[in-house]
């Protein structure tokens, strides 16, 4: 009887050992993933509207542009650099790092190495031309808080009180590469006019769709903006958003929009 139980005992303790093992494998393997290939990222801000709404949650393809030291920051590929596998285009969404802090930022790339690009009255110009631009109504939401943070919408048609509708106008913009995407107006501002930007050799400039809402490569890095950003600095580029939620929290299903559940990033 002592034998047969000791027996059992270590059967049991070898299947909780091989369980155990299982699990570790599989988050190790889930890690690797999520290192090399994929990351999650949330929307925290309104930069994007309305490609991409606060509290949409989406996932970075990494393998997008190769690997450097932010798309793949540990010693599986020791990297200096960057090694693209394919260049970026025009009209990606691309998360990449501020080049100051290092924090993530999300944004349209709209000027390769080499352009150059400006704003004139609130229309963009790119190598002196300017870009094809066609009216697409408005863009309207309630104006109330968004998103853990709870930010309020800025609104074209402001002030508006909390519950009104907040309305922004919007076009449809086309990059010369045939790229197509809306983007918003609130108002005039000194970002509607700049001057002209030459994008460097081995960098990008990057604008926000909701172009009075965002600090983007417009803005210098001394002026709260992202200047012109390294081909290092790039993580990859945003395909497909998988799930959202307009609510303070993702468990506030009364808030989910399922219209939104894998949607192309366009």
């Amino acid at each position: 009887m002592a034998l047969g139980f000791s027996k059992k005992a270590k059967k049991d303790e070898g299947g909780i050992v091989e369980t155990v093992k299982t699990v570790v494998y599989a988050l190790l393997i889930a890690g690797i993933f999520r290192t090399l290939f994929f990351q999650p990222f949330w929307i925290p801000s309104g930069s994007m509207k309305d490609t991409l709404l606060i509290g949409d949650f989406l996932f970075v393809n990494k393998m997008a542009y190769g690997y450097s030291r932010y798309s793949c920051p540990f010693s599986i590929c020791p990297i200096s650099g960057r090694i693209l596998a394919s260049d970026p285009e025009r009209g990606d969404v691309v998360v990449f790092k501020h080049p100051a802090n290092g924090t993530d930022f999300i944004k349209r790339l709209i000027g390769l190495p080499g352009d150059t690009v400006q704003m004139r009255e609130g229309r963009l110009y790119l190598n002196g031309q300017p870009v094809e631009v066609a009216d697409a109504g408005t863009f309207e939401e309630i104006k109330e808080p968004q998103g853990p943070q709870g930010i309020q919408p800025r609104c074209a048609n402001d002030p508006v009180g909390l519950g009104g509708t907040c309305i922004k106008e919007r076009q449809t913009e086309t990059l010369p590469n045939g790229v197509s995407h809306d983007v918003l107006n609130i108002g005039d501002g000194w970002a509607d006019n700049t001057p002209v930007f030459t994008v460097p050799p081995g960098h990008y400039f990057f604008m926000g769709d909701n172009r009075d809402n965002s600090q983007d490569s417009r803005f210098a890095l001394a002026a709260d903006g992202v200047g012109m950003v390294p081909a290092e600095f790039l993580v990859g580029r945003a395909d497909r958003i998988m799930f959202s939620a307009a609510g303070r929290s993702l468990f506030f299903f009364w808030t989910w929009r399922g219209d939104r559940f894998f949607k192309a990033v366009e």
